[in-house]
């Protein structure tokens, strides 16, 4: 499985002029060759370099790679846009985000990541150097940072392409790493069940709950901080903004890491798959007074499901997704639905059998029984697929008849794995 390791650049001063300047030369000739590509309607990469390698290489004096890894970065850019439009992400045909994406070509911003190859960037990695390509010539001995860890990735398993690029002032490396994926473990005793909030970000089958109140009085905080500082809107205020600007994403980005590593290795552990929800459209579906919104809004689900997918990936564990519709009102002792079991945000009481359990943890139990279920009827690991493209996976692909109605009914979003 492909992954990428992050590394931090240490430039010195005359180092990192050169490397601004080529970065800004690579993103300044795509822009180019995407308005080329985009009045003539030619956007394959072999079609569009005989109408722009030559411009590109002597316009702005790129070297033969860095000319051909800008002109398929254009073409991978338009491709990527015509999959959004495909899929609906950026609205229907004539709406206003639809418009704004078709009728201008892509302008790639001056900082931009730019792909380079191992002709173009070696590293000694056990010095912590590397030798990269700029305009100004190859450029030696420019030191980066890493952990322990990522520095053992690098060496064993780097293959591919590296993205240069720079963020608020910091240069960085995205590496390209092939590394070995474990065997699915097809025979799981059970699994583990993880229900998603907005109170108790993750809460497990187990009982255990992850990132809770005190997370959410922090994002509280903060939220309050912005509000005031946008408010003020002086010069030093816009300041403290730009400077805190992704101080929350690179926090919740750090929390998913830490939730799904304890989630994967803990069904790792104890010999059980993972059973998530299955969220996608949950924006658009769910109705939110506006104080709820930017509570409901402001945490990157979509980003923990994915981390926990490609963890429990490499590590051979199952990940089923169910159909959450009514998770929070079932009872997982008898399986009495109604709206009133749900006593209040914390607790959950059943009507029926009098079962008592902290709400978000009889969610999980309910992921996870219905997990077990389609894991029985022949489901094997999943993941999501968008609305109206469901297909039953390649494990077993039969017709769902009578008798196979219960599982069918729980409508899983599945694809090969």
């Amino acid at each position: 499985m492909k992954l990428v390791v992050q590394v931090t650049l240490l430039p010195t001063p005359l180092q990192e002029a050169a490397l601004t300047v080529t970065l800004r030369a690579c993103n300044e000739a795509a822009t180019w060759a995407s308005q080329v590509a985009f009045q003539k309607n030619v956007k394959k990469n072999f079609a569009l370099r005989k109408l722009t390698y030559e411009e590109v290489r002597t316009r702005w004096a790129l070297g033969s790679q860095a000319a051909q890894h800008v002109i398929k970065k254009t073409c991978d850019a338009y491709a990527t846009l015509k999959a959004n439009l495909r899929a609906g992400n950026l609205g229907k045909p004539g709406s206003r985000r639809y418009r704004k994406a078709t009728d201008k070509p892509i302008v790639f911003r001056l900082e931009g990541a730019q792909p380079y190859d191992d002709r173009m960037l070696s590293w000694q990695i056990s010095e912590r150097r590397l030798s990269i390509w700029t305009l100004t010539g190859r450029m030696k001995d420019v030191a980066f940072t890493a952990s322990p860890e990522q520095l053992v990735t690098l060496a064993l398993y780097r293959k591919g392409e590296s993205d240069l690029f720079c963020r608020d002032g910091m240069w960085f490396l995205n590496a390209t790493c092939e590394v070995p994926q474990a065997d699915l473990n097809t025979e799981p005793v059970a699994f583990l069940g993880v229900d998603l909030g907005i109170v108790n970000i993750a809460t497990t089958s187990d009982g255990e709950i992850m990132a809770g109140r005190e997370l959410n009085r922090i994002r509280t905080r903060e939220r309050g901080l912005r509000a005031k500082l946008q408010r003020k809107n002086t010069p030093s205020a816009k300041r403290r903004l730009k400077k805190r600007r992704c101080k929350e994403a690179r926090r919740a980005k750090d929390i998913n890491h830490k939730i799904a590593k304890h989630v994967v290795a803990e069904a790792e552990r104890t010999g059980r798959g993972i059973a998530l929800e299955d969220l996608t459209g949950i924006r658009e579906r769910v109705r939110l007074r506006k104080p709820q919104r930017a509570t409901h809004s402001s945490w990157a689900f979509a980003q923990l499901g994915q981390f926990i997918a490609y963890k429990a990936r490499r590590a051979g564990v199952p990940v089923i997704y169910v159909d959450p519709a009514y998770t929070s009102r079932t009872c997982a002792q008898c399986a009495h639905i109604d709206k009133a079991n749900r006593v209040s945000q914390a607790w959950f009481a059943c009507r029926n059998c009098g079962f008592v359990d902290h709400a978000d943890r009889n969610s999980s139990r309910n992921i996870q029984a219905r997990a077990w279920q389609l894991w029985r009827c022949g489901v094997q690991s999943t993941t999501p697929v968008p609305p109206g493209k469901q297909r039953i996976g390649t494990e077993r692909k039969r017709r769902v008849t009578s008798s196979d109605a219960r599982c069918a009914s729980l409508r899983p979003t599945v694809s090969g794995s």
